[in-house]
């Protein structure tokens, strides 16, 4: 028996239960799926393929093969975006806690039950990528990305621990311990690697160098 389907029954139990530990999403109104789809776009995608969002992580689930089958059974949305919401709640492992919380979770969810298995389920995201992260402005007055804002938005600290971002993933390499130079940083942002991604063509090239001087100057420190 296919996975998501277990995982559908136990949501189920709990509720019949009264042992949900996250509300029930009653109506998609309840949740922006516009802005589920740039959240997801900006954090989750490094880790999940989703066709709708044109992203194809492997780190974690299909999420078009996790509920295109329950969809065509006839399940609820309602039923999946409860899943996905407690997923997010209390994930396993590799997926990090406290990803999104209140409302940032429920759009996910919302936009998560409405389009995986849908490639053209027909939510526009406001911005093709990740809301621009913070800029410096350096001493010839031009603007350059926040390294540390892009280790953020792009999803960084789900995979890798680096105590200066505050984040304690242990999908990717403990980067306080690997201590890596900022032309490796940059390489492996670029090209991606095992589990990793590629995020050339999702990070401008200035932020992909913002990234990896801030991780090469305050990894282990």
């Amino acid at each position: 028996m296919r996975l998501a389907f277990l995982i559908l029954l136990a949501v189920a139990a709990l509720v019949a239960a009264g042992c949900g530990a996250v509300a029930h999403i009653p109506s998609a109104s309840s949740g922006n799926a516009v802005k589920g789809k740039e959240l997801f776009k900006s954090t989750c995608g490094s880790c999940h393929t989703l066709a709708d969002a044109k992203t194809v992580g492997t780190i974690g689930p299909n999420l078009d093969d996790s509920f295109v089958y329950d969809k065509k059974q006839g399940f609820d949305e309602s039923t999946i975006r409860d899943v996905v919401r407690g997923q997010i709640a209390y994930p396993e492992a590799p997926m990090p806690a406290n990803l999104y919380e209140g409302q940032n979770a429920d759009d996910i969810s919302v936009y998560i039950a409405k389009c995986s298995g849908n490639p053209n389920c027909g939510v526009t995201a406001t911005h093709a990528a990740a809301p621009p992260p913070a800029t410096t402005t350096t001493g010839g007055g031009s603007a350059q990305p926040d390294g540390k804002k892009v280790f953020a938005s792009a999803g960084c600290g789900g995979c890798h621990t680096l105590k200066d971002a505050g984040t304690t993933g242990n999908v990717g390499p403990n980067l306080d311990q690997l201590k890596p130079s900022k032309a490796v940083v940059a390489h492996q942002v670029e090209v991606g690697g095992g589990a990793m991604p590629a995020f050339k063509g999702q990070l401008s090239d200035a932020q992909i160098q913002a990234v990896a001087q801030y991780v090469s100057s305050v990894a282990g420190k």
